[in-house]
C-alpha cells in the first residue's frame, strides 16, 4: 500500500528532477527583481551606495545583529573577518576538515595555520571536545561551520573561547536563517560570514558576501578593509582588499530576503516529507537521514543523507541515470587536499570526516520541489539502493515500467 501511495504521488513524468532549479524561483519573483534592477540602472550607482547600505541594514535586522558589511563573496567575507582580527602568520585557527574549501583557504590566505579537528557524525559539525583538545598557545580563533544549514553546537565552543580568550568566526555561508537556542546564525560568535552565491538559500545573480558583527570597531575596520584600507580621501591606513558588494547584487538580494523565510519553511517541509516518504519506501533501515536541529532551526541548504556500506558512488550513478539531480558534498576532506599536505595530516587522522566524505549524498531540497518530484526522488533512490545491495534488501515497490515488464 505504501509503494502504491508513493507511485501515485510521483506519477509517470519522465522529466528530470534537478538538484536545484533557480529558474522556478526566478519565475515567482521576476517582476520584483526586474523593477529593483531597473532602479539601479536608473541611478547608475553600481558599487556600494544606498542600495548596499539598505541591504546591510536589512540583513543586520534579520540576524538581530548591530552591523553588517557587504563584500564581494563569501570567501572574501571569511578573509576580511580574519584580517579584522589581526590573525596572520604564526597564528592558528581551529576548523573543520569537512566543509567547502574556502573555510580553510581563507585561514591560509591570511598566513595563519588551519588546525583541523574531527566532526560530530550526527550533525557534520565540529566536535566541541576535539576543539578544546586542539587549543594551543598559538590558537587565535575557532571557525565553526554551520554545515548544510544546521548551526554548530555553540555552547561548548563559547566556553572554550572564553576560557582561552579566543575569537569565534562563524562560517555561516550555508546557514542564513538558521537558529541556535533562539539566536540567529550571525550573532553566535565574534563575527559571522555569509555567502550569496546563487545556489545558497539567499542567493544573488552572481557572487556576494557579508560579514555580520555586534562589534562597532570591527565593523568600521571591515568597511575600511573592503576598500583597500581607505579611511577616506585616499588615506590608506592599512592594506586591504578590493571587495565591494555591487549594488545590482544588493538589489536582487533585497527582493529575495523578503521571501527567505517562506522558502526556508518550504525546505523544512521538504525535509519532513523526505522522512515520511523514506519510511514508506522502507529506506530508513539502509539510508541514514539528516537529523533536524532540536536546539534550533535547520534551514537545509543541502539535504544530505548517508549511504553506508560503500555503495554511495554507485547510488549516485544510478540516480543520475534516472535523471535525478544529486551531488557529493564533499568528496575529499580538506586535510587530504594536496595543497594542505604541508600541514602533515594523513588518512585516518579524522575518521568521522573521512567517513562522511565517503557516505554523504545530496538530494534535491529546493523550495519549489513539490510533492510529485520529491516522491520520484525517493522512488528512484529505492530502486538504486535495491540494485546496489540486493542480497540484503528487497525493493518495496516497482516502477510502472518494471511492472509492465
Amino acid at each position: 500500500m505504501a509503494a502504491e501511495k508513493i507511485l501515485s504521488i510521483a506519477g509517470s513524468s519522465p522529466d528530470p528532477v534537478p538538484l536545484i532549479d533557480l529558474v522556478e524561483q526566478y519565475d515567482s519573483i521576476r517582476n520584483e527583481v526586474r523593477d529593483a534592477v531597473d532602479q539601479v540602472f536608473e541611478s547608475q550607482r553600481f558599487v556600494l551606495g544606498d542600495e548596499v547600505c539598505e541591504f546591510e541594514a536589512e540583513v543586520a535586522q534579520y540576524c538581530d545583529a548591530r552591523h553588517a558589511v557587504g563584500c564581494a563573496s563569501g570567501t572574501d567575507a571569511l578573509i576580511l573577518a580574519l584580517m579584522s582580527l589581526d590573525i596572520g602568520p604564526g597564528d592558528e585557527v581551529i576548523t573543520s576538515p569537512f566543509t567547502f574549501f574556502a573555510t580553510a583557504s581563507s585561514i591560509q590566505r591570511v598566513g595563519a595555520k588551519p588546525v583541523f579537528v574531527d566532526i560530530d557524525p550526527s550533525t557534520f559539525n565540529l566536535d566541541p571536545a576535539a576543539v578544546e583538545a586542539a587549543v594551543t598557545d598559538h590558537t587565535k580563533a575557532i571557525m565553526p561551520v554551520h554545515l548544510f544549514g544546521r548551526c554548530a553546537d555553540m555552547e561548548p565552543l563559547w566556553r572554550t573561547a572564553v576560557r582561552h580568550g579566543l575569537a569565534i568566526v562563524e562560517d555561516a555561508a550555508q546557514a542564513i536563517g538558521a537558529t541556535y537556542r533562539g539566536r540567529h546564525a550571525g550573532v553566535l560568535g565574534t563575527l559571522a560570514c555569509f555567502s550569496f552565491f546563487p545556489t545558497k538559500n539567499l542567493g544573488g545573480a552572481g557572487d556576494g558576501g557579508m560579514v555580520v558583527t555586534d562589534d562597532a570597531d570591527l565593523a568600521a575596520r571591515l568597511r575600511r578593509l573592503r576598500v583597500h584600507g581607505d579611511a577616506g580621501r585616499y588615506q590608506h591606513l592599512e592594506v586591504g582588499l578590493n571587495s565591494r558588494l555591487d549594488a545590482l547584487q544588493a538589489a536582487v538580494l533585497r527582493v529575495k530576503l523578503r521571501h527567505l523565510d517562506t522558502w526556508t519553511n518550504a525546505r523544512r517541509g521538504n525535509a519532513a516529507r523526505y522522512r515520511d516518504l523514506m519510511e514508506q519506501a522502507g529506506l530508513r533501515e539502509v539510508v541514514s537521514l539528516p537529523h533536524d536541529a532540536t536546539e534550533g532551526r535547520h534551514v537545509y541548504n543541502q539535504y544530505c543523507p548517508r549511504i553506508p556500506g560503500g555503495t554511495r558512488d554507485s547510488v549516485l550513478a544510478g540516480l543520475r541515470e534516472r535523471n535525478i539531480g544529486s551531488a557529493i558534498y564533499y568528496p575529499q576532506p580538506l586535510h587530504l587536499q594536496p595543497c594542505f599536505s604541508e600541514l602533515g595530516y594523513r588518512e585516518g587522522d579524522f575518521p568521522e570526516a573521512e567517513r562522511a566524505s565517503a557516505e554523504v549524498l545530496a538530494l534535491p531540497i529546493y523550495a519549489e520541489l513539490g510533492k510529485a518530484r520529491q516522491a520520484r526522488v525517493v522512488q528512484a533512490l529505492a530502486e538504486v539502493v535495491a540494485d546496489s545491495s540486493r542480497s540484503t534488501w528487497t525493493i518495496p515497490f516497482q516502477t510502472p515500467e518494471r511492472k509492465a515488464a
